[in-house]
C-alpha cells in the first residue's frame, strides 16, 4: 500500500516527520512520500524514521507554483536538495508566505479575531515559514472557528476577508527546476478546490507535450468519483503517470487518512526509475 502524498509538522501537518513514519507503518503503508510545502527540511528525520518502521520513504517536495495568478500545487519527486535554482524559489515562497502573515493578523484584529504573536508561535514549531494552516490552528485554539475547514472556508482561502497573496513559483519553471534537479514532477489534486478550469485537458496536454510533467494526482479526496474517472482517462491519453494519495496533515485534515487513496506498485516504480535515470534522490 504506497500514499505519495503525506505532510509532516516541518510544513503544515501535525505530526512530526518520525511520527508520521510510525503512524504510517501502523495504518499498514509500505511506502509513503513526504511532501512538505516548499521544504525538504524534514526529509533526513523521515529517512532515519523509514529504517526503524520498515516503511519506504520516497524523498519529496510541494511546490507552490501559480499559473495565470492562479495557485497550483506540484509535487516533486527525487529532486536533488542542493539544487541552487530550485532552492532559490523555494526560499522566496516561504519569504512571501511569511511576509504576509502581518497583514492577515491586521486583517483578523480588524474584524474582532486578534491572533497573540504567542499563541501563532506554538502551531508554527519547527517550520521554515508561516502560513495559513497554521493561522487557522491559532484559530481554532482561540475560539474563533471550530476547525481548519472553517477557518478558510470563511476567512482564509483565496477568495477571502483574510487572504492576502504571495509569490508561486511560475509553473513551467517549477516543472523545468525539478527537472533539472532529477525529480519527477506530478500535479497535485489538479481538478480539486478551483483548478479544474485553469487546468483544463488543452494546458494539460501542453504541459504533458513539453515531456517535463509526469503525472497527475487522480485519487484525491478533493476529487469526486466522476472526476477520477475522467481524469484517469485524460492522464491514460496523455502518456502521464496517475498517482493517488491521502495528502495527509495528522490532525490538520481530519477526512484525509492515511492510505484512504494509494498509487499501484508499477506507479512508483516507474517514478523511481525516472528519478533514478535522472540522477535524483530516491
Amino acid at each position: 500500500m504506497i500514499d505519495l502524498h503525506t505532510h509532516s509538522s516541518v510544513s503544515d501537518g501535525t505530526d512530526s516527520p518520525t511520527e508520521l513514519l510510525v503512524n504510517a507503518a501502523a495504518a499498514g503503508l509500505s511506502a509513503i512520500a513526504l511532501c512538505d510545502h516548499d521544504t525538504f527540511d524534514g526529509l533526513d528525520e523521515a529517512a532515519q524514521a523509514a529504517t526503524t518502521t520498515g516503511v519506504e520513504l520516497l524523498r519529496g517536495v510541494e511546490i507552490s507554483a501559480e499559473l495565470d495568478g492562479q495557485s497550483v500545487h506540484l509535487l516533486g519527486y527525487g529532486p536533488r536538495p542542493d539544487h541552487p535554482g530550485l532552492l532559490a524559489e523555494l526560499e522566496l515562497v516561504r519569504a512571501g508566505r511569511t511576509g504576509r502573515i502581518p497583514q492577515m493578523l491586521e486583517r483578523l484584529a480588524a474584524v474582532g479575531m486578534p491572533v497573540p504573536a504567542e499563541v501563532l508561535a506554538r502551531h508554527v514549531g519547527e517550520s521554515p515559514s508561516v502560513g495559513r494552516p497554521h493561522l487557522a490552528d491559532a484559530m481554532v485554539e482561540l475560539g474563533y472557528v471550530a476547525d481548519r475547514r472553517e477557518a478558510f472556508d470563511g476567512w482564509l482561502a483565496d477568495d477571502r476577508p483574510i487572504f492576502v497573496p504571495r509569490y508561486g513559483v511560475p509553473l513551467r519553471r517549477a516543472l523545468q527546476l525539478i527537472r533539472e534537479a532529477g525529480g519527477a514532477a506530478v500535479i497535485a489534486h489538479p481538478w480539486g478546490r478551483q483548478s479544474r478550469e485553469l487546468l483544463d485537458a488543452a494546458v494539460l496536454a501542453e504541459l504533458a507535450g513539453s515531456g517535463l510533467l509526469d503525472g497527475l494526482e487522480v485519487d484525491h479526496q478533493d476529487h469526486d468519483d466522476d472526476t477520477r474517472t475522467e481524469l484517469r482517462a485524460l492522464a491514460g491519453s496523455l502518456g502521464l503517470l496517475a498517482t493517488g494519495s491521502s495528502d495527509y496533515h495528522g490532525l490538520g485534515k481530519m477526512d484525509h487518512e492515511l492510505g484512504c487513496n494509494l498509487t499501484a506498485p508499477g506507479v512508483l516504480a516507474e517514478i523511481q526509475r525516472r528519478i533514478d535515470e535522472r540522477g535524483g534522490v530516491a
